[in-house]
């Protein structure tokens, strides 16, 4: 039985100053120390972080990381949990018992893990917030508080009302400067092309077209567009060839543009798109047994890859007037959250869902086409009434404040088709105030550049019209275009240039910025704060190394390291990978030892110790036992929680000529039937990119007749789990840090895996911002993470962690200011001892590209960062990331 209890602190807010509209609520149970679960209010919410601090409660840090690790919690004066007998917090505690972090927004009623770190999660007005000790599984799947989000709500029971009509005032676009600009867009009047490339962008091209038939009908330039499109059918939505099933979201997109124009969707392109789509439905997922490429369960369309792609399938076979399966329609049912809201990810029964209003819009409309489905469609509807601002604008995803313009538009479309046109009106209004003066639209409120992708969704919402109901109006016959290939020479349309991904010399850049690398030395673990993260500043070296573009910022870390510097605490990188102490830490010995190897130094004297011999020390001669959590099993290195951890000290330990047997057995018992590698150590049931990357890299270093079959698999899956727009699944959604990392894992076989790495760089391109940084994932926040673009521009080079070097021969030694300033950083939990950063401290999903356990305040992305040497504060997402066992991604 679980009691609530509220309690005020002297300096702790009143539980009376939060309301239902006013301020935010945070729960912490104490129940397994024997206590209740207590809750306190912040009346001005600004981070969760500071929420518990304002709400009453207290935190402890460990001795490792300094106190914005949160090991313990307690209430004011009282005892903070866990105690010192129950978990020193000297490292970080085990995935199996940490404070973990989850969260409800107002009209939510039930929890979800939060993928944000309790740093950079901004609660809102009506948030709750819960804090529960325990275990959590990859994603939050099990853990979740025994109490539900209203039991500790503002006022003790029920939701805000969402209210009625938006306030916002009404507003027509000009549909016809926005076709104007779209139109200007357009290379040779046929095909989108993105700046500073040369291939065609299909999918924004296909959209494009979208808006020319809802503003113009039947026209000289959609007909042009839409023969460019039908010439280049099979590089779009048969990118492995006809003889193998369609891109299910590029065969749909494509036949819903044949519809619209009243072409031929059983013959477009020479392509029957209708019955590929049918014939290419899963009659399972990897539940089975059975291989099921491009299956995430049953019902699926083959490669459909998001709710999106599956909702436009499901559509394109209603318009075309074939039979839709059943389980096809049903499965966009199983993607509705508790809420209502539906998750953009093609979750399975059971998974993490965190719906977001663009996907529930896109999908409401089409399960009100299908018909038969009317509950999850009233339910989609209440969410989209609930998230819609009082301006009429929608978020783009849970706990975002600023209107998303793609967002906005589905939503309104989805309302209009609805019946709920004060709703839908009230967006459009939104939508006109957002159009800038050329006609085109940014991507969010407040945008000062116009882009493609987020212009024809205002447009067709503007229009009063959806994909579901768009046509062209007949009109007087028009000679036939005749589509004018690329004229780009020596290039084949629809095939990637040689090199068609990130800018690495604006990405290094701003690696070495003086505002991200403190005095050209390290990174720190956050805003306000000289404490080095050790991990980040190391990934940071290998991306250096990997490019060749500035040797003289890779010189100076590596002497900050090498001469043990000292950061704004005073602490070395010694500190950091516990080497002479009872707390080594394997995978934190393994990245700095690497670091030596990848530039000229000596691991066996490097900052001062014998790396090597501290990896020789650090193998596990069998399992410990508790409460000694230093050994996983024989063969696992010491206080290595991850794949990742286990596979860079393997690589180190290899690449120094230590003895690294029991090491390789061990890491190449982990692997799956699959071919993947899970995250975590023990190893759980997940499959993971990243892990699989890092692990392939080092059994490939190991080499040997059995390490080649390995590599072999594990190169197959990782293809088979990329997406349709080249990216590939993460910890953060659709993850810049998995892509990365990916194209250095298939990069073992370059030759045999062009395709799929040409198309992850020009993804990691996309993801590139004006600054040279990277966002964590596509449907993250904006702005740059700097853990997110180490890995982009180490990863997009392909070069392994088995293979990576760079001379400093020629190199000067740089000057070495004085450190200052400190500050708490939260981090995450269940990784190694210490540092934060994508490469090297990377396990599930990745290190930096996915989040961490909640309770770390540290993002997004899950408890699979539990398993990184700890992945810092910064990751935020969208979408939460899923490890689907069949889809994802020789020698």
């Amino acid at each position: 039985m679980i009691f609530l209890t509220t309690t005020s602190t002297a300096a702790a807010d009143p539980i009376g100053d939060c309301t239902a509209s006013r301020g935010a609520v945070v729960a912490v149970d104490f129940g397994p120390f024997g206590g209740q679960v207590e809750r306190g209010c912040d009346a001005t919410p600004t981070t969760g972080y500071d929420l518990l601090h304002e709400a009453g409660f207290t935190t402890a840090g460990t001795q490792h990381d300094g106190p914005g690790f949160i090991c313990r919690i307690g209430r004011g004066s009282g005892t903070q949990y866990p105690t010192p007998d129950q978990e020193s917090c000297v490292l970080t505690p085990p995935a199996t018992a940490y404070w973990s972090y989850w969260v409800a927004s107002p009209g939510q009623d039930e929890w979800r893990y939060s993928q944000y770190g309790a740093m950079d999660r901004k609660p809102k007005d009506g948030d709750v917030d819960a804090w529960v000790y325990g275990g959590t599984d990859i994603g939050g799947g099990t853990g979740k508080p025994a109490f539900s989000p209203d039991d500790v709500r503002a006022g003790g029971t029920g939701t805000p009302d969402p209210g009625g009509t938006p306030t916002g005032a009404p507003g027509e676009m000009d549909l016809t400067a926005a076709a104007t600009w779209l139109k200007g867009r357009l290379t040779d009047g046929e095909r989108i092309v993105d700046d500073g490339a040369e291939t065609p962008n299909i999918l924004l091209t296909t959209e494009t077209a979208y808006a020319l038939a809802a503003t113009e009908g039947k026209s000289a330039a959609l007909e042009k567009v839409t023969a460019f499109l039908a010439a280049h059918a099979d590089d779009y939505a048969y990118p492995s060839g006809g003889d193998h099933a369609p891109d299910a979201t590029a065969a749909a997109r494509l036949a819903l543009l044949a519809e619209i124009t009243e072409a031929d969707p059983y013959a477009f392109g020479g392509r029957d798109l209708v019955g590929d789509l049918a014939k290419n439905v899963c009659e399972a997922g990897p539940e089975s047994g059975e291989p099921t490429p491009g299956c995430t369960a049953k019902g699926d369309f083959r490669n459909a890859g998001y709710a999106d792609g599956q909702a436009w399938s499901v559509l394109a076979l209603l318009r075309a007037g074939a039979t839709v399966p059943a389980a096809a329609v049903d499965r966009l049912t199983q993607l509705q959250c508790g809420d209502g809201g539906i998750t953009s990810i093609l979750i399975r029964p059971g998974e993490y869902c965190d719906g977001d209003p663009a996907t529930t819009g896109l999908v409401a409309l089409v399960l009100h086409k299908a018909g038969g489905h009317e509950d999850a469609v009233t339910k989609a509807r209440t969410y989209l009434t609930k998230s819609q601002r009082e301006d009429g604008a929608f978020p783009g995803y849970t706990g975002a404040t600023t209107g998303s313009v793609y967002a906005t538009a589905y939503a309104a479309q989805a309302l209009r088709a609805l019946g709920d046109t004060a709703h839908a009106d009230a967006a459009v209004g939104w939508l006109s105030r957002q159009q800038l003066d050329g006609g085109g639209f940014g991507f969010e409120e407040g945008a000062t550049e116009p882009a493609v992708y987020p212009t024809p969704s205002a447009v067709l919402a503007g229009a009063g019209t959806s994909l579901v109901t768009l046509t062209t109006k007949k009109a007087e016959p028009t000679e036939p275009p005749t589509s004018q290939p690329p004229t780009t020479p020596g290039t084949t349309p629809g095939t990637p240039s040689p090199y068609d991904g990130p800018d690495l010399e604006k990405g290094v850049a701003y690696l070495t910025s003086a505002a991200n690398l403190k005095q050209g030395q390290y990174y720190t673990a956050g805003p306000g704060t000289s404490r080095a993260d050790f991990g980040l500043t190391i990934d940071g070296a290998f991306a250096l190394a990997a490019t060749g573009l500035n040797n003289a910022k890779l010189r100076g870390i590596v002497d900050f390291l090498d001469r043990e510097g000292k950061d704004g605490e005073g602490r070395t990188v010694n500190d950091w990978t516990g080497i002479g102490t009872p707390h080594a830490a394997g995978g934190s010995l393994g990245k700095t030892a690497l670091l030596a190897e990848a530039v000229g130094r000596d691991p066996r004297d490097f900052a001062g110790h014998d790396l090597i011999a501290g990896l020789d020390k650090a193998v596990c001669a069998k399992p410990s036992t508790a409460p000694d959590r230093s050994c996983a099993a024989k063969g696992a290195y010491t206080y290595a929680p991850s794949v990742f951890a286990q596979s860079l000290a393997l690589i180190a330990h290899v690449r120094a000529g230590g003895n690294a047997e029991e090491p390789i057995a061990y890491l190449e018992s982990l692997q799956q039937d699959s071919g993947a590698w899970p995250s975590l150590i023990p190893a759980g049931n997940d499959s993971d990119i990243d892990s699989t990357a890092i692990a392939a890299m080092a059994v490939d270093l190991a080499g040997g007749d059995r390490a080649d079959q390995a590599v072999d698999k594990a190169l197959t899956w990782i293809a088979s789990e990329q997406l349709p727009d080249g990216g590939f699944p993460g910890a953060a959604g659709n993850s810049v840090n998995s892509a990365a990392l990916a194209v250095q894992g298939l990069s073992l076989d370059a030759e045999k895996y062009a395709d799929e790495i040409a198309d992850a760089r020009k993804f990691l391109a996309s993801q590139q911002n004006d600054d040279g940084g990277f966002r964590v994932a596509k449907e993250g926040q904006d702005g740059s993470d700097l853990r997110a673009s180490t890995q982009a521009v180490g990863g997009t080079t392909g070069i392994s962690f088995g293979t990576l070097t760079r001379s400093l021969t020629g190199t000067s030694p740089q000057p070495t200011p004085s450190p200052s300033g400190s500050a708490p950083q939260i981090v995450t939990p269940g990784g190694d001892v210490g540092g934060s950063g994508a490469i090297g401290d990377g396990g599930a999903g990745g290190g930096g590209g996915g989040g961490a356990m909640a309770s770390t305040g540290v993002q997004a992305g899950a408890l699979a960062a539990v398993t990184l040497l700890l992945v810092g504060a910064g990751w935020c997402t969208v979408a939460v990331a899923r490890r689907r066992a069949q889809n994802g991604t020789g020698r």
